[in-house]
């Protein structure tokens, strides 16, 4: 491994090392809090979908929880993106380090809090009676592709943000409105047919839909769900380094 590269790597394993750390400091409970956020959502959830509404959905708990850490790992992990760069004046101005390290060293901080998320996950799953098949094992690549799509995502807000910004607050919104456009509390069946096309185009419902057939129904995910996710990969990732490119020169005059 050339030196250069080897040593941008250290650095992405300090930096990382340190954002995982400053999540949970001076935290009673540490990590645990990130399980038991998408937990406590999963009990309230099914407590109002399935015995107040009586959603028909098998096994609602296993099947909501799923939707919840996939969307978790790609809000907090785009929310956290987004500040990368502001959150070390530093780094930028002071040291050179290539800026899209900064980026990706915060989202693989989130990428090693929601594997563990997941890996916990499995036990619980069995718990609430899901028969996990040998496709369990897609987690690793399917994290993967999450990861990459954070990372274009990522560079994308980061950069933008330091020009606008108001694009934390916007971004805000649009996890929230994320939230509901993706098929995390409900069937996708419930959206109008002539809606579905469209609606099943966004990355994370086919990353749902996806992570559901692979633990719940133990079968690989639809070449669809799988096109869109690579397809989208591909996309956010060019477009989020071409413009972090553009903009990171006058990252130190924008802090």
């Amino acid at each position: 491994m050339p030196s250069a590269v080897r040593h941008y790597l250290d650095v992405v394993i300090v930096l990382a090392e340190k954002d995982f750390k400053v999540r949970y400091r001076n935290s009673v409970l540490g990590f645990v809090w990130s399980l038991l956020n998408p937990l406590s959502y999963m009990v309230i959830l099914t407590l109002v979908f399935s015995f107040l509404l009586h959603v028909s959905i098998p096994n609602f708990a296993a099947w909501v929880l799923i939707g919840l850490l996939v969307w978790r790992f790609f809000s907090v992990g785009t929310s956290q993106g987004l500040l990368s760069i502001i959150a070390n004046p530093s780094l930028v101005g002071k040291v050179y380090v290539p800026r899209h390290i900064i980026v990706l060293s915060s989202n693989v901080a989130n990428f090693l809090g929601s594997a563990l998320e997941f890996l916990v996950l499995l036990p619980l799953l069995v718990v609430l009676g899901v028969n996990l098949t040998a496709y369990a094992f897609l987690l690793v690549p399917f994290l993967i592709l999450e990861f990459l799509l954070v990372f274009g995502l990522s560079l994308l807000l980061s950069s933008l943000s330091l020009k606008y910004r108001d694009f934390n607050q916007l971004w805000d919104i649009a996890l929230q409105l994320g939230f509901f456009l993706s098929p995390i509390v409900y069937d996708m069946k419930l959206v109008p047919e002539r809606f579905r096309l469209i609606y099943s185009l966004n990355p994370i419902t086919a990353l749902i839909e996806s992570a559901r057939s692979i633990f719940l129904m133990g079968q690989l995910p639809s070449v669809f769900d799988a096109g869109v996710i690579v397809s989208s990969v591909a996309i956010l990732l060019t477009i989020g380094v071409l413009v972090f490119r553009c903009l990171e020169r006058g990252f130190a005059e924008e802090l």
